[in-house]
């Protein structure tokens, strides 16, 4: 949040937003054979991922999840983690000061309230993988 590309819309609450979901995805496993492990939120049927939005010139309304180091529960899928928020954080994270922001981000959110669940379905499934390797660049 304090590099100059994110710090002016992290400044401004009306630049806030909360990303709803229910699960995100990180591939596990070697190249060529990852596997899709979801992420969940422990009693959270809902979970918001803290995020910026602006209006642009070429695509209307954008937005962008923030990131954080991950905690510990995901350090064996990933390094990074989306800022993750549980309900009564909301409020602060689209209201509160920019000080408040930044300590979102450099939280780590709590290794008990996530779930990981590895699946066999792969990251990049075969029949997309052959058609992308048959494709060529015009």
């Amino acid at each position: 949040m304090t590099k100059f590309t994110w710090k002016r819309l992290a400044e401004t609450p009306q630049s806030r937003c909360l990303i709803p979901l229910t699960s995100f995805a990180e591939p596990e496993g070697p190249k060529g054979a990852k596997t899709r492990t979801w992420v969940t939120i422990k009693d959270q049927p809902i979970a918001a991922w803290g995020g910026l939005w602006r209006d642009s010139d070429e695509w209307g309304a954008v937005y962008s999840g923030a990131m954080t180091d991950c905690n510990e529960a995901m350090r064996p899928l990933h390094h990074r983690m989306p800022v993750l928020l549980l309900p009564d954080e909301f409020d602060r994270w689209l209201h509160g000061s920019f000080d408040d922001v930044v300590a979102f981000q450099n939280r780590a959110f709590p290794d008990g309230l996530i779930e990981i669940t590895p699946t066999q379905d792969l990251w990049v499934p075969k029949k997309l993988t052959a058609t992308l390797e048959k494709a060529t660049l015009i």
